[in-house]
């Protein structure tokens, strides 16, 4: 009985953890790759405080911006600034979601 009970307990607690929805779903950079400017658009769930974070091969910080999004779609402009071509990940954080993707400047 205490093994079908700890089953149960684990089963459930598993399909719960795996079956949460992410906050952040559909981030597209278009165009990519780009020369100068691109835009970053992606679709939240609710309101919040988010991070977009452009970090280099090496993994170092070039980039960071604290967006308030809303819920439904948000777009906004990613200018090239002084970043040189290359691979870069772009990310939008949340405090229930992190999505990453590559980017290319030309």
């Amino acid at each position: 009985m205490t093994k079908k009970i700890l089953f149960i307990f684990s089963f459930f607690l598993f399909s719960v953890t795996f079956s949460q929805e992410k906050s952040i779903e559909k981030l597209i950079a278009a165009p990519n790759p780009f020369s100068n400017s691109t835009v970053i658009s992606f679709d939240s769930n609710s309101e919040s405080k988010s991070t977009f974070t452009v970090k280099n091969i090496l993994g170092k910080v070039v980039f960071q911006k604290t967006l308030q999004t809303i819920k439904g779609n948000n777009s906004f402009p990613f200018l090239k600034g002084d970043l040189t071509s290359g691979i870069y990940i772009y990310t939008i954080q949340n405090k229930e979601s992190t999505v990453s993707k590559r980017l290319v400047i030309q």
